[in-house]
């Protein structure tokens, strides 16, 4: 028997019931692929299921504000992805009528779609032969054919697609691309995979050379970034406070935060007091101190966010203040959302 036909007979006895499996509509399709892109599946199903709930079409996602979008999408992280996925719905609906396109060529150019996305809407709401390679993928392929090229480089993209190409199933292309990504994460697994009960165990190289855990190979990533964020929690005698909204390229764009000074160190209370008026504008005398003596160090991809939330008490009343309960109508990064639940138990 054929890898292919091995992991179709696999996936046919041992897929999960997702609620994105039974349907063929790209939009979904294309929702579920985006969601998953750096979540587990545990984490993104809610997720899912809340959008589709909320915009069950693509025209519902399209009329939506940005900061609903956020908002729905608050805590799933990579927050670019929903930003995309907002702008692509508005594509669609003014570009293709609400039609998603039905070729890889015209998927790959839909902004927040690459190759992987693409190639997942098109064979599986398409069926056309499309290879697709995510984690999954790259880690069951180089196990079973024992390929140490790594898959973060260059050479390792190019390789690994032509090889799923290569053993891509030509009779059930849709069912065999769901098979072989549902076994990299089940039978496959990164840290504990089911060998004894895998049904390529006679003809897999890391297992016969006794490697699993070599594969998949990955080029040393960049060095993290470390950051030291302080955030001024302005609260004036009606306990009202402020956000404001990111801009510009950095992380978290268009999601709303606390008053922000960002440091090269950590600094004391005292020199937050002279640095004040960098941020803030005060008239009323005011009283500043940290909300806990513990730095949060909160922990991106890239980079390590050292925080401390600073209390700062004014008898300034905030102009276009917000009380406790408006804080939960604005998309926030989890570090903040975190932070505004201790704050509503211990100041509000």
């Amino acid at each position: 028997m054929t890898f292919s036909k091995i992991i179709l007979l696999w996936y046919s006895e041992n897929k999960r019931s997702l609620p994105w499996r039974n349907t063929t509509d790209p939009y979904r399709i294309w929702l579920s692929e985006i969601m998953l892109q750096q979540t587990r599946v545990a984490q993104g199903t809610p997720y899912y299921i809340k959008f589709i709930e909320e915009f069950p079409t693509v025209y519902d996602l399209a009329d939506a504000s940005e900061e609903k979008v956020l908002k729905l999408w608050q805590g799933l992280g990579y927050y670019s992805r929903a930003r995309n996925l907002h702008f692509t719905a508005k594509k669609i609906v003014e570009e293709h009528d609400g039609n998603f396109p039905d070729t890889y060529k015209e998927l790959l150019k839909l902004k927040g779609v690459g190759d992987y996305t693409a190639s997942a809407i098109a064979s599986i709401s398409y069926n056309l032969p499309e290879a697709v390679v995510d984690g999954n993928v790259y880690r069951v392929l180089s196990r079973y054919f024992g390929v140490d090229i790594p898959i973060n480089s260059s050479e390792g993209i190019t390789f690994f697609k032509n090889l799923a190409r290569k053993v891509l199933s030509s009779e059930n292309i849709r069912e065999y691309n769901q098979g072989i990504m549902e076994f990299g994460a089940i039978q496959c697994a990164p840290k504990r995979p089911l060998c004894l009960s895998c049904p390529l165990t006679e003809t897999c190289v890391a297992l016969q050379t006794n490697s699993i855990y070599k594969y998949p190979v990955k080029l040393k990533k960049a060095k993290v970034k470390k950051r030291f964020f302080n955030y001024l929690v302005v609260l004036d005698e009606e306990r009202n406070t402020h956000l404001i909204k990111r801009s510009g390229k950095d992380i978290w764009q268009n999601l709303y935060e606390f008053p922000l000074l960002e440091t090269r160190e950590e600094i004391s209370v005292k020199e937050i007091k002279q640095r004040l008026p960098e941020i803030l504008t005060l008239e009323e005398p005011h009283l500043v101190y940290e909300s806990s003596d513990k730095t949060i160090v909160h922990k991106l991809s890239h980079q390590h966010l050292h925080t401390k939330f600073w209390i700062v008490k004014t008898s300034d009343r905030l102009v276009d203040g917000l009380s406790p309960m408006e804080l939960d109508k604005y998309p926030v990064p989890v570090l903040i959302a975190d932070f505004i639940k201790t704050l509503k138990n211990s100041y509000f």
